[in-house]
Order: structure tokens, then C-alpha cells, then sequence
């Protein structure tokens, strides 16, 4: 059985992800991995020596902190299944390795040690993207609201259909509804005669010459889905703007903003590589970063 790990570091945000992953567990019937991770230095360093009183003291905080937050863990969430883990080494590298063959890895956006006029720490932007299983960023407090919304950016690509795959099943679980939003701008006729690609590969891009084109691009990206999962409501919303302020805006009353991740290609810039990065950076609501396997 996958286990949804999660990223524990005693910050304000690291304490909602924990609750957020928490209330994951409860929904899709997994258990819990709590993860902190700690100095390699620190851990390994003998019981005995000159600095060895700092080793142990670095040790106890560790230990202690992972402790409270197992504790408080099962006050929230007696039912779910839990186990808890401290580790060596970089936070980034240790997460992806520990959430390799695993459901979801959950993070807070930043940590004890960042900057607070940074928009995401470096532990969450480290990992968005780089996982093998899909990677949810909590800053603020999810919405929790009755209506369940999930939120789904879609821009025709096999990215965005994994991402839907996800936000299918989480509202599957959350007996809500989801949204599939597709942002489109206008590409005029000397625009088509310029750009490098066919108008199919344009169409990926967002860039239609009207709303109809878009909407048929919309649909097609969902075809099939409903099937699958008959119970979920499904709200298609089309609009002209760029892909990072729709979706913002569109997460202001979502449970979760989910997004698939285009890393390398080479017009990233244009499509959910740079919007995967800006809605991590300010979007109201957790978000969750989708690999094109999954």
C-alpha cells in the first residue's frame, strides 16, 4: 500500500500541510508517513567528543519536534495510520527519495529558515515538479467548504490530462464537483502565418482565433472523463487571459488547485511550466504539482 508523505519542520505552513495530509489520508484511505529531516552532520555526529553535547542537543530538538507533531497528529486524526521518520541529509533530496514509490508528497510553502518576504521557501520549490508523485504545496488553510471544489488547469497537453486524472479523483473522494478552467488568448491571422508550429501545436499553446475554437479544445481535453467518474459535477470555465491570473483567481473558493508540469519543453515559458510555477507562488488555496505519468 502508498503512503502519503509528508514534510514536517515546525513552521506555520509544515503545520497545515501535516493537516491537510492528514485529512488526505482520511479520504483516500492511506496511511501517513511524518518526515523531518535534519543536518547530516548533526545526526551522525558521535555521542562522544569535543561538539558532541551539540550533535545530541540537535538530535533531542529533532526527535522532540517530530514527537509533538505525531502527537498532535493523532489528536486530529486518530483513525489514520501513521509513522514517523527523522532523516539525514538535504530536505529536497531526502523528500523525493522518500516519496519515490508513494501516492503524494505534501509540503508546507515555507520553512523555519526562510526568508519571510519569500513568496515559496526552498524546500517546496525544490521539490514541485522534480517528484515522481504528485507534490501539494499548502500555504494557506485549505477551504474545506461544502462545495468541495476542485480546480484543474487544462491546456490539451498529456501534463494536463494527468492533472485532470487527479483533480477527478479528489473530488471523487470529496463528493464535489471540479472545475475545469482553460485559459485561451487571441492569436490574430498574422500571428498563425508567423509562429514556427502548426495550428494544432498553437492550439496547445492557449492561442485560438475565437472562444468557440477554445471551448472545443476544453472538451476535447476532458473527453472521457465523465464517463469514468459519473458521480462528479463537472464546471467548464473558458476565459481570455493569461493561465496564471484566471487560475488565481479561480482558486479564491477551491479545496485545491491542481496543475500538470511541463519542465524542459521548449516553449515552457508559455505553458504550464512557468504557469505551474506562478500559481504555486500565489494562488489562495493548496496547490497540487502533477507529473505526466501519474
Amino acid at each position: 500500500m502508498t503512503e502519503i508523505v509528508v514534510g514536517v519542520d515546525g513552521s506555520e505552513s509544515g503545520t497545515r500541510a501535516v493537516s491537510w495530509a492528514l485529512h488526505e489520508a482520511v479520504l483516500r484511505g492511506l496511511p501517513v508517513r511524518l518526515v523531518h529531516v535534519m543536518p547530516r552532520w548533526a545526526f551522525e555526529m558521535p555521542e562522544t567528543g569535543r561538539h558532541a553535547a551539540v550533535g545530541r542537543w540537535a538530535r533531542e530538538e529533532a526527535s522532540d519536534l517530530l514527537t509533538r507533531t505525531w502527537e498532535d497528529a493523532r489528536r486530529q486524526k486518530p483513525s489514520v495510520e501513521m509513522v514517523s521518520q527523522l532523516l539525514p541529509g538535504d530536505p529536497r533530496t531526502v523528500l523525493l527519495t522518500a516519496s519515490t514509490h508513494e501516492a503524494m508528497l505534501v509540503v508546507g510553502s515555507h520553512g523555519t529558515g526562510g526568508f519571510s518576504g519569500m513568496l515559496l521557501g526552498s524546500v517546496a520549490a525544490g521539490v514541485a515538479g522534480r517528484a515522481s508523485c504528485p507534490v501539494v504545496v499548502v500555504r494557506h488553510p485549505p477551504q474545506l467548504a461544502d462545495s468541495g471544489e476542485i480546480v484543474v488547469g487544462v491546456d490539451g497537453s498529456l501534463h494536463s490530462r494527468a492533472a485532470l486524472e487527479m483533480a477527478y479523483a479528489e473530488a471523487a473522494c470529496r463528493s464535489g464537483p471540479v472545475r475545469a478552467v482553460y485559459a485561451w488568448r487571441k492569436l490574430t491571422g498574422v500571428m498563425w502565418d508567423r509562429l514556427p508550429f502548426s495550428a494544432d501545436a498553437a492550439a496547445m499553446y492557449g492561442t485560438h482565433r475565437n472562444e468557440d475554437d477554445a471551448r472545443r479544445m476544453l472538451a476535447e481535453a476532458i473527453a472521457g472523463l465523465a464517463e469514468r467518474y459519473p458521480d462528479v459535477k463537472l464546471v467548464e470555465q473558458v476565459e481570455h487571459g493569461h493561465p496564471v491570473d484566471v487560475l488565481i483567481q479561480a482558486s479564491t473558493a477551491a479545496e485545491l488547485l491542481v496543475v500538470g508540469h511541463r519542465a524542459g519543453h521548449a516553449f515552457a515559458g508559455l505553458t504550464l511550466g512557468s504557469v505551474a510555477r506562478g500559481v504555486l507562488h500565489h494562488a489562495r488555496c493548496p496547490v497540487a504539482i502533477v507529473p505526466a505519468h501519474t
